[in-house]
C-alpha cells in the first residue's frame, strides 16, 4: 500500500497506545505503509477490542507498558530508535475521570511530558505528533467551532487533564523544541485534537457505538444517557488520515508544521446522540432506543465543534466520509467481524477509505 508520498516505507515508527481502538488502526495503516511499528502500551481493554481480533500484535514490536514509567520508555526508545512517535496512551474517559481524577493526571499530563523528555533525550526522534482531544478547549458550549488558537481548560479531570497536556506540550515546544532553533536539536512537535472518533472495534466504556453494539447483539433496548448532547462524529480513518499527513509534512518541512492542529467533520457531521444512535439501528436493522437521562448524572458538555479551516488551508485536508458514510463503515465492521479475517477487513477499509480519500 502507498500513501503519505512513501515517508513511512522503512521508518520505524513508535505508536503509544497502539491496544487501544485508534492505536491498534493506526498500527494497522503504518504496517500496511511500509513501517517498522513498535506499539507501547498496556493491555487491550477486552478480548473483543480490534487489536485483539485483528492479531496486530503478532505483526509488529508489541511492548507492554505504562507512560507514567519513563525509565522504561527511556529502553524502549533506546534500542528501537524511532524517527516517528505518536503518543495515544490516555486514560479517555470523562466519567471514569471523575472517579480516579489523580490517575487521570498522571497519566493525562505526566505521561505527554514522559514522552516529551524521551523524545528530546532520543536522536534519532525526528517528529512527534501528540494527540490530545477536542474537549482540550476551554468549552464555553458555543455554536461555532474553537481554532487552534483559542483557550485550553475543561469542567471535569478529563477535559482539563488534556488542556493541561496541551499547555505543557506547547511550553516543551518553545522550550526545547522551538522551531527557530531547529538546526540544534532537529525536532518538529505537533500537537492534535479531534473529534468524537467512531468505527470498527471499539468497546469502550461510556461510549455511543460499543453502547448500541452490546445493546443490540443482547436483543436489549439502547441506553441514552446524553441524548441532546451534540459532537461533531468522525470515523477513525478520518482522524488517522490527519495524523499521517501532517506526519508527512512534518517531516519534509518541520519547521512550518510544528505546531497545533484540529482534525474534525463537516458541520453535517455535528448532531445530537440520539440521531448517531438512530443511524446505527437504521443501518443495522433493528434494536430501539431509550432515553435513560438522569438530571443529577455528572456534567458532560453538552455541545461541542471543532473549526478545521487551519487544517483545510494549510494542509491540504479535507474530511472524505460525510456521517452517512461514516456509519456505514463504523457498521459494516461489527456486521462481519464475528465471520471474517478481522486485519483483513480493517485493511479492506483502509483501502476503500484511501482510494475515496486520494490517500492510495
Amino acid at each position: 500500500m502507498k500513501g503519505f508520498n512513501n515517508v513511512y516505507k522503512g521508518k520505524t515508527v513508535l505508536v503509544t497506545g497502539h491496544t487501544g481502538f485508534k492505536g491498534s488502526w493506526l498500527s494497522i495503516w503504518l504496517l500496511e505503509l511500509g513501517a517498522k511499528v513498535i506499539g507501547y502500551a498496556l493491555d487491550p481493554y477486552t478480548e473483543r477490542d480490534n487489536f485483539v481480533l485483528s492479531k496486530i500484535g503478532e505483526k509488529i514490536v508489541d511492548i507492554r507498558g505504562d507512560i507514567r514509567d519513563k525509565s522504561k520508555l527511556e529502553e524502549v526508545f533506546n534500542n528501537y530508535q524511532p524517527e516517528f512517535i505518536f503518543h495515544l496512551a490516555a486514560q479517555p474517559l470523562v466519567r471514569l475521570s471523575y472517579e480516579n481524577p489523580v490517575e487521570t493526571y498522571e497519566t493525562n499530563v505526566m505521561g505527554t511530558i514522559n514522552v516529551l523528555e524521551v523524545i528530546r533525550k532520543t536522536k534519532s526522534a525526528k517528529v512527534g505528533i501528540m494527540i490530545t482531544t477536542d474537549k482540550c478547549y476551554d468549552n464555553k458550549e458555543q455554536l461555532w467551532g474553537y481554532r487552534e488558537s483559542d483557550s485550553m481548560g475543561g469542567y471535569d479531570p478529563y477535559s482539563s487533564s488534556k488542556g493541561a497536556a496541551e499547555i505543557a506540550i506547547n511550553s516543551w515546544r518553545l522550550s526545547f523544541f522551538n522551531p527557530e532553533e531547529y538546526e540544534k536539536h532537529g525536532k518538529s512537535i505537533s500537537s492534535v485534537r479531534v473529534g468524537n472518533v467512531i468505527g470498527g472495534g471499539d468497546w469502550a466504556k461510556d461510549r455511543i457505538i460499543p453502547d448500541c453494539i452490546k445493546a443490540i447483539e443482547a436483543g436489549l433496548p439502547i441506553e441514552i444517557r446524553s441524548p441532546q448532547s451534540v459532537r461533531p462524529w468522525e470515523h477513525v480513518l478520518e482522524a488517522l488520515s490527519g495524523y499521517l499527513m501532517l506526519g508527512e509534512k512534518m517531516y519534509n518541512k518541520p519547521i512550518e508544521y510544528a505546531e497545533a492542529w484540529n482534525f474534525g467533520p463537516e458541520l453535517s457531521s455535528i448532531i445530537p446522540v440520539w440521531n448517531i444512535a438512530q443511524a446505527v439501528i437504521n443501518n443495522y436493522e433493528r434494536g430501539e432506543l431509550k432515553d435513560v437521562s438522569d438530571p443529577y448524572a455528572v456534567h458532560e458538555a453538552k455541545l461541542l465543534a471543532l473549526d478545521i479551516s487551519k487544517a483545510r488551508f494549510k494542509l491540504g485536508w479535507v474530511p472524505t466520509l460525510n456521517i452517512d458514510e461514516t456509519i456505514k463503515y463504523t457498521v459494516d465492521w461489527y456486521k462481519a467481524y464475528c465471520n471474517t479475517e478481522v486485519y483483513e477487513l480493517c485493511k479492506q477499509q483502509i483501502t476503500d477509505f484511501s482510494v475515496k480519500g486520494g490517500y492510495e
